[in-house]
């Protein structure tokens, strides 16, 4: 039997439709503003300025405003601290993302946790992440959010299942072990050092993909029937998993490219809208 394939594409799309009318009714409400995602890109790295580049025009799309602010690759933390907080005082400005990763003589994570909680709509901060993990009110982190978005719209159970991921970065692989386990999942976080990682694997009911390495998991480790979760990219298309045998056993697939990304940029475009909700309503 074929598996069913979750489109993060089509999703993300409609999610678009829904979003441009509460972005318009907002407006309406508030005298003409919009919610407003400032993104800070640091240096010139150009995969990164693509990324920030998308998620601006995904702003536009649904009618948001997006600020964007360039800093060079000389910046210090000092510098870039004094940015994060001039945003987080800024009323205009209800979502700030930090493009990862930034220069070498940065301390991303000093400059990750300034961002302040309300407007932490990547879910990047340790704050942010602990709140998650306790069940309490908190932005997820982009692209577990939006797998357990996705998961969530096709139906897919996973009350009670064994989920395994594969990688333990702290934007993918530990958040989303905890949006898991929250969801009543019992959950297996592996990585690229576990031993015996295709017999742990091979217990999964649900498997998610996210240790960085291009078709690092064979399709031959999957059991029959699992639902397939690949988080990652690649050139030549190719994510973290060996999909192309898996479209004939597995009971549901993410596709490379077209289903975890355009999930990631909607979720955090999502969130700037709740966020902008919340302040301008």
């Amino acid at each position: 039997m074929a598996a069913q394939i979750l489109d993060g594409k089509a999703l993300a799309a409609s999610w678009e439709q829904q979003l441009s009318t509460r972005v318009a009714a907002l407006k309406e409400k508030s005298g003409g503003k919009t919610p407003i995602l400032a993104t800070i890109l640091v240096g010139d790295d150009p995969a990164s300025a693509t990324y920030v580049k998308m998620k601006g025009n995904a702003c536009r799309r649904v009618g948001m405003d997006s600020m964007a602010v360039e800093l060079p690759s000389s910046t210090t933390t000092e510098q870039l601290l004094a940015k994060i907080d001039e945003l987080n005082n800024d009323s205009n400005v209800h979502g700030i993302l930090l493009q990862h990763p930034v220069p070498a003589q940065i301390d991303e994570r000093a400059c990750f946790d300034a961002i302040a909680l309300h407007k932490d709509v990547d879910g990047v901060t340790c704050l942010g992440f602990g709140r998650m993990a306790m069940g309490e009110d908190a932005y997820g982190c982009a692209t577990p959010k939006g797998i357990m978005r996705l998961l969530e719209h096709y139906k897919i159970d996973i009350e009670g299942k064994h989920a395994v991921v594969v990688g333990r970065s702290a934007i993918l692989g530990k958040p989303m072990a905890m949006m898991l386990l929250e969801a009543n999942a019992t959950v297996t976080i592996c990585h690229s050092r576990t031993q015996n990682l295709p017999a742990l694997i091979k217990q999964a009911d649900i498997l998610v993909g996210a240790v960085g390495k291009p078709e690092f998991i064979k399709a031959e480790w999957v059991k029959d029937g699992a639902v397939v979760v690949d988080a990652g990219y690649h050139p030549g298309g190719v994510g973290d998993i060996e999909l192309a045998p898996l479209h004939e056993r597995a009971s549901a697939i993410t596709p490379v490219p077209g289903g975890v990304g355009p999930m990631t940029i909607n979720t955090l475009i999502f969130q700037s809208v709740d966020s902008g909700e919340k302040a301008l309503a």
